[in-house]
């Protein structure tokens, strides 16, 4: 499983965030625990597999907003009290 961190310019209302969120959902039908923060400027989400990024880039631009940078690292599932 692998994190995925997108730096987005743009966002400024909890509107925006849903787009984000809806548009990496749409592109990306396995997304899992798919979030945006205006705050941090960032979208993330949990990926079975490693996504194309350019794919995603393209997806998020072509809403509006800029995808800046992506990233991804290793996630592991943690229990349930961070164990």
């Amino acid at each position: 499983m692998y994190k995925i961190i997108i730096k987005v310019d743009g966002m400024v209302c909890g509107m925006c965030e849903a787009h984000i969120c809806d548009t990496i959902r749409r592109a990306f039908p396995g997304a899992q625990k798919v979030s945006a923060s205006r705050k941090s400027g960032e979208a993330t989400f949990l990926s079975e597999d490693l996504i194309d990024e350019d794919a995603l880039k393209r997806a998020i631009n072509d809403t509006g907003y800029t995808a800046v940078s992506v990233s991804s690292e290793k996630y592991k599932k943690r229990g349930l009290f961070g164990r």
